[in-house]
């Protein structure tokens, strides 16, 4: 998510688009079994919770000035912490906790599409 590209502002209502929308989808799991919400809810966080580490280190780095080159290295470097959590996330959920695949898969992709999707939405709110 390049959320240097947003406002604060647009960011968080972006994050919390998709925090709700994860906790929804496993809400909705809950009616199959907890391990399907749990995984649908590890899934979520999987891609959400490195979204929202992101946002704070943009959001902090872009309140400095930086110096021309800095800005493309500090997006480089949140990007590359975002992929590596991401990751990290990802293979404790189904290594460790033996998160069920698809409810995990479906909400993980849920909230990609949401993170894809809901800048269009909100700036076209906006204006």
């Amino acid at each position: 998510m390049s959320v240097s590209l947003y406002s604060g502002k647009v960011a968080r209502k972006l994050l919390f688009l998709q925090l709700m929308t994860f906790v929804l989808i496993s809400a909705v799991f809950l009616l199959k079994s907890l391990e399907w919400s749990a995984s649908a809810l590890a899934g979520g966080l999987a891609a959400w919770l490195p979204s929202a580490m992101f946002m704070l280190f943009a959001l902090r780095h872009q309140a400095q000035t930086p110096a021309p080159g800095r800005v493309a290295w500090s997006f480089a470097i949140g990007e590359g912490l975002k992929v590596v959590i991401t990751i990290v996330l990802l293979i404790v959920a189904l290594g460790v906790f033996k998160a069920e695949f698809i409810p995990l898969g479906l909400t993980y992709l849920a909230v990609l599409v949401v993170q894809i999707l809901a800048p269009a939405v909100i700036n076209s709110y906006r204006n």
